[in-house]
């Protein structure tokens, strides 16, 4: 039997999650909500999405604009193991309680607190913390992209201390809100979030960031210094990076020298909606000095946490103990190498 997931919120996040759920061969997707009757409801009926209306008092709007649903969230509920919210920052702590009350689990994206699930997840640092848990936050796009090059170095080589500089991306390309068009906007809240966020699921890392707001939408941009535990050349490190997953290794000299050629890439890999689920790090970029490493990452703040969300949902479910197992399962199934 394969485990039925649900989605609640079919947007940017959740209608690339339900994608990858749907092609895994241990779950399925047993329905989506939407708040209103927008284009993305006509995509989830399209895709085989069963379309439930978020609230009770949402039907009517469907129901004058055409679209059927098969009723609410709360009917969706009734059907499924496991719920994926994939709702606006905040609303899933609104969330938490009407899913606990259904019985079912409940995962949470980054834009939530890590005390509401009071587990935070990325498949290669934890997956054991989330196992058979009943709810979990799978951290941010800008947190998925540190751990997924960090958990590495610190296996290999042991980790001091770390400082990342992060230039994000004003909005995504869909929205029209976000930032200005002609300024950057530095965080004046220091050090950034995005440090104790990290330690939610590496444990005691010394990292602090700051960050920087830039009018462009494609991707987020880090500049990290690592002060490591020892002396490495820049070749041991690539090496490390070769094998772990869900990175991408590109090069300025083969002509990859930003972000968009990074999305260009993407689209010439046939990538479904163009999505660089890897994180993307510039190995002509690399540079150590003794034991402190310096180094380019590019990070799609659209499409990294999808398949940290498939796997998020093997581990509650018991359903693949190895997390490199279940990342093998999950990659393959969505196309990544």
């Amino acid at each position: 039997m394969k485990v039925k997931v649900g989605i609640n919120g079919y947007g940017t996040i959740g209608k690339r999650v339900a994608w990858a759920v749907n092609r895994q061969e241990d779950m399925e997707i047993a329905g989506v909500t939407k708040t209103r009757p927008s284009y993305e409801a006509s995509t989830a009926i399209r895709e085989g999405c069963p379309l439930y209306a978020a609230h009770a008092e949402d039907v009517d709007n469907f129901e004058k604009a055409g679209t059927k649903v098969q009723g609410t969230l709360d009917d969706l509920l009734k059907k499924v193991d496991v719920i994926v919210d994939c709702t606006p920052g905040g609303t899933g702590a609104k969330n938490k309680e009407l899913y606990d009350k259904a019985g079912v689990r409940s995962i949470y994206q980054g834009g939530e607190e890590h005390t509401l699930a009071g587990i935070s997840f990325n498949a290669l640092a934890n997956y054991q913390e989330a196992w058979g848990a009943s709810s979990a936050r799978v951290v941010s796009c800008n947190t998925t992209g540190l751990v997924r090059t960090l958990f590495p170095l610190q296996q290999a080589f042991g980790i001091q201390k770390v400082f990342a500089s992060l230039i994000r991306r004003g909005a995504d390309p869909a929205d029209k809100k976000g930032a200005a068009l002609n300024a950057i906007e530095p965080s004046l809240k220091l050090p950034t979030h995005h440090g104790p966020d990290v330690r939610t699921v590496m444990h005691g890392l010394d990292i602090q960031t700051m960050a920087v707001v830039t009018p462009t939408t494609l991707m987020h941009l880090h500049c990290i210094v690592v002060d490591l535990k020892k002396e490495v050349s820049e070749k041991e490190v690539l090496d490390v990076w070769s094998r772990s997953p869900r990175l991408q290794l590109v090069s300025g000299k083969d002509g990859i020298k930003n972000t968009g050629q990074i999305m260009e890439l993407a689209k010439d890999l046939h990538r479904v909606r163009g999505d660089m689920m890897e994180i993307a790090v510039w190995k002509d970029g690399v540079k150590t000095i003794g034991s402190t490493l310096y180094y380019y990452q590019a990070v799609h703040q659209e499409s990294d946490v999808v398949p940290e969300n498939v796997d998020c949902i093997r581990a509650m479910m018991k359903l693949e103990r190895d997390n490199l197992a279940s990342i093998e399962r999950t990659d393959k199934a969505i196309g990544l190498r």
